[in-house]
């Protein structure tokens, strides 16, 4: 076993654009999760201090719309942390394939499991933010007092 070369880590680098080009994607994705998360916790401090100062308010529908507000937030939060397990396992991802190369280590086990949990992650995240779109809808139609979509 000689020393490693700069030709023996061409095929990595090849290799490794894949968990590096899903970082930058998910990178994107966790930008417009956070923002929002920030939207839905602007709009709860808002409804709250609406309830606080304004005895006139409708407190079932406000109450109803802070539930839906708290249920978002929380599938938001979900989708952010899968979304960063993913990027983290990708991270990992490209350091075990170095890892690998350098030292003519050969664990496909290793790579197809942080492959795999990466892409679980990224699905479990997106799942979470497309339910938090449809439950948007639901807190829509509660601040418009429109039916629920559902009934």
């Amino acid at each position: 076993m000689g020393p490693i070369t700069v030709a023996d880590l061409i095929p990595v680098l090849q290799v490794a654009v894949g968990p590096v080009i899903l970082v930058s994607g998910v990178g994107l994705l966790l930008l417009t999760m956070t923002n929002r998360l920030a939207r839905v916790i602007d709009r709860s401090r808002l409804l709250y201090r609406e309830l606080r100062d304004n005895p006139s308010v409708d407190r079932a529908s406000a109450m109803a719309q802070m539930r839906t507000l708290t249920e978002r937030a929380r599938l938001i939060q979900r989708a952010i942390t899968l979304a960063a397990v993913s990027v983290l396992l990708a991270a990992v991802l490209v350091i075990v394939l170095f890892l690998t190369a350098v030292f003519r280590w050969e664990d496909p086990w290793l790579i197809g499991l942080l492959f795999i949990g990466c892409m679980l992650s990224l699905i479990g995240s997106l799942l979470a933010f497309i339910r938090d779109l449809n439950r948007s809808l639901v807190a829509l139609h509660l601040e418009v007092d429109q039916p629920d979509p559902r009934a």
